[in-house]
């Protein structure tokens, strides 16, 4: 016997949100993840959606509706075992993710319905991309006569914040393409006629496109520089544009690898792209120079001018091997340089014993396996709470500069990123309120950040917001180092791999665990003597954690 579900709505990231648009109507029958509402936050537009397949059986809220976390939206009639509870669902996908103008996948919501007609031809249309004007056409994936699967992109689109595909709705052969290269178009615009292998609900909506890991980045990339042709794979010569047959899954490794799918030859059934063609495409692309083309000297930001390196065949000087960067490393490393040239970096060394501290970390990671309690109490949680504690006695490095440069915006909010090495390149999630959470909570937070962080599910909101950045090598090793300021923010927190070593009491000398701290700041803000009190401040709250209730 079907049962009913009460669907509710998932954490939005937000306090309430608005209704803005009904996607289904009662008796509808919906898919897994299809949307059910949109709803409008102050950033972004986003879709709740269906926790399982099955028929919709009541709504019970319409457009303009404000809604909140746990709300009861809709109830639905299960056509199969639900996996999980309604109050399970999904997180909600992101429509526009506030990110530089680099070439990055964004989450993008549902794309518009797909009408079906008698002949079991549909219609797809371009999504709402969360931009009110038109957007570029860079690409178009499909031609007419290519079958394709539910989810594979059909054309690519550039907006001034991000590059993403229109993914299609369902699986089938294309009759006609209505967009070519180069087209501009907006939400609603015809995309494709597709035939489908069977009938398809009056409405559906599309699955959201699958985001690849982007860094948050507040400031634009510096412009393109001109690279001059290069060969491709020797194989790609037999790629046509359009014939891309795969699955999402090997779309989504193309996506994290920067891999252009048509130019990759498949060796499956049909053609179809298999993982291990795209691992060799990959090692092929490694295992050849690319040289840039341009003007010896560049001009760069604020009038800066660098002198262009030429290009150099290392090949000839004996053996190479070239590794290519990731997506990650590709869209962090402009911000990263213009960082680093922008920015009039200082960094302050210091010292904290934390003899005492580790003894009762120690103490504490006993009673949480006896308790069973599932996590570990690590020594960045209480350079987190120091940290906080720090930022809280010196609020000018709780700040950032303005737009203009003539005035600091001072944040009552303590947020923390925490720079997390993962296969794929540096990520800095963020964690929140950390002035108001204690250390067990902090610790669980930690390994749930650092667990999505490395399973590439973060999403940008969990890299935005943050005051002050910690990154820490303390695991690897190391005594100092010179971590580059996360801009907006003004300050970063290094940390090294602690050593015991020989401190004079006034008496004689004796055995200390010394923590090596390494801070960077941005000397436009903030002055070498205010630097130096901030450092001995949080070193002192790490050798006496009792400091941090006072």
């Amino acid at each position: 016997m079907m049962s009913i579900e009460k669907v509710l709505v998932p954490d939005v990231g937000g306090d309430e949100v608005e209704i803005i648009e009904i996607c289904f109507a009662v008796g509808d029958t919906l898919e897994a993840d299809e949307g059910i509402v949109t709803v409008e936050t102050d950033k972004a537009s986003m879709d709740i959606p269906a926790p399982f397949a099955g028929e919709l059986v009541s709504l019970t809220v319409k457009v303009g509706d404000k809604i909140k976390e746990g709300d009861i939206i809709a109830e639905m009639k299960a056509t199969g075992a639900v996996s999980a509870p309604a109050e399970e669902a999904p997180a909600a996908a992101v429509v526009e993710t506030p990110v530089a103008p680099v070439a990055a996948v964004v989450e993008a919501a549902p794309v518009a319905a797909a009408v079906a007609t008698a002949s079991q031809v549909i219609e797809i249309a371009v999504p709402d991309i969360g931009e009110d004007g038109e957007v570029d056409v860079i690409e178009v994936l499909v031609s007419v006569g290519d079958v394709i699967e539910e989810e594979d992109g059909l054309i690519t689109l550039e907006t001034d914040k991000a590059t993403m595909d229109v993914p299609s709705t369902h699986a089938g052969t294309v009759k006609e393409v209505f967009i070519s290269n180069g087209d501009k178009v907006k939400q609603g615009s015809l995309v494709i006629k597709l035939e489908t292998a069977g009938g398809v609900a009056p409405v559906a909506a599309a699955p959201a496109v699958q985001a690849a890991p982007v860094a948050a980045a507040p400031i634009a990339a510096p412009a393109a520089v001109k690279s001059a042709p290069v060969p491709h794979h020797p194989q790609a010569g037999n790629v046509k544009k359009g014939t891309i047959y795969t699955s999402p899954s090997i779309r989504r490794l193309a996506r994290e690898f920067g891999v252009d799918l048509t130019l990759v030859k498949g060796t499956g059934r049909k053609g179809r792209i298999l993982k291990e063609d795209v691992q060799s495409y990959v090692k092929y692309e490694l295992s050849r120079p690319k040289a840039n083309a341009g003007s010896s000297v560049a001009a760069g930001e604020g009038g800066l001018q660098v002198v262009s390196a030429k290009a150099i065949d290392f090949s000839k000087f004996g053996e190479i091997e070239t590794k290519a960067l990731t997506r990650i490393q590709k869209i962090s490393g402009p911000f990263l340089h213009r960082n680093w040239v922008t920015i009039p970096h200082v960094t302050q060394f210091d010292e904290a014993d934390i003899t005492n501290v580790e003894a009762f970390r120690k103490e504490q990671n006993v009673v949480c396996e006896k308790q069973k309690l599932g996590f570990k109490i690590t020594p960045l949680v209480f350079i987190l709470k120091a940290a906080a504690d720090a930022l809280r006695a010196f609020p000018t490095f709780n700040s950032s500069l303005s737009e203009d440069g003539e005035s600091l915006i001072l944040k009552k909010y303590i947020h923390i990123g925490v720079a997390v090495d993962t296969p794929n390149g540096l990520v800095v999630p963020v964690v929140r309120d950390v002035d108001q959470k204690g250390i067990h909570q902090l610790s669980r937070e930690l390994l749930e950040i650092s667990m999505k962080a490395r399973d590439g599910k973060l999403k940008a909101t969990d890299m935005q917001g943050g005051c002050f950045t910690i990154s820490s090598l303390g695991g690897i090793g190391g005594t100092a180092f010179t971590p580059i300021v996360n801009a907006p923010e003004v300050a970063i927190l290094g940390v090294s791999k602690s050593e015991i070593k020989p401190k004079w009491n006034g008496k004689d000398f004796e055995p200390k665990l010394m923590l090596p701290l390494s801070m960077s700041y941005d000397h436009r803000v903030i002055d070498g003597a205010l630097a130096a009190r901030f450092t001995v401040h949080l070193a002192g709250v790490m050798s006496d954690i009792r400091k941090l209730v006072l």
